[in-house]
């Protein structure tokens, strides 16, 4: 417990003063905030201040504003911000000094699974991962184990993703996902012989008719 000046403190949070012109504020027992204290701070504000609180947070980062046009199934192509996050963090430009970022490119997966997560768009980003991936291996030399790692989870989280779609959306997919297979020979690490036995595996050819 803490004294602070009266006048500086709502009433919801005030106790009897022990001394006149301050009050006792009482620190919640959990030292970060948590959603429930969130969600119970929102109960104050009114329709005009929720939609204040929801713009100031569009305008503070290009990541809120794609969860926001991709949740609310705003403009023609939801998946354009997601997409260019995965390429400049898995595909940088080594010229202009830029880092890679296995992290950051599955974040942008992960925000679009928050946000929305239709089937079909985790289809197409996991499989745009590993094409801008083999795309950046062929244009450089790198001896990075946990981007190959990184590479092949993302391959098997693919034909997962396309798995679970309707058969009659996935034979573009299938044929993308395929592809990446031959792409894989000349990358060594045993990547292709990993993206094989994942394909193998998964029978895509086995389940497109079902």
């Amino acid at each position: 417990m803490y004294l602070e000046p009266a006048l500086s403190q709502p009433r919801s949070s005030l106790i009897k003063p022990p001394f006149e012109g301050f009050v006792a504020v009482i620190r919640s027992k959990n030292a970060s905030p948590t959603w429930s204290d969130v969600r119970t701070a929102l109960l104050d504000f009114d329709r005009a201040g929720l939609r204040g609180l929801v713009q100031d947070l569009y305008t503070a980062s290009k990541d809120n504003q794609a969860f926001l046009h991709a949740r609310l199934g705003l403009g023609h192509d939801q998946l354009r911000p997601f997409k260019a996050s995965i390429s400049r963090w898995i595909s940088p430009d080594l010229v202009k000094g830029q880092p890679i970022s296995v992290s950051k490119a599955k974040k942008a997966i992960a925000d679009y699974k928050k946000a929305i997560g239709r089937p079909n768009g985790m289809a197409e980003l996991s499989i745009f991962y590993c094409e801008e991936a083999f795309g950046f291996l062929e244009s450089c030399s790198i001896e990075d184990e946990s981007y190959f790692a990184a590479l092949i989870r993302m391959y098997g989280r693919s034909l997962e993703c396309v798995s679970s779609l309707p058969p009659a959306e996935r034979t573009t997919y299938l044929e993308r996902v395929d592809k990446l297979r031959s792409r894989a020979r000349n990358v060594g690490w045993g990547v292709e012989e990993e993206l094989n036995s994942l394909w193998y595996a998964a029978a895509p050819d086995e389940h497109q008719g079902e």
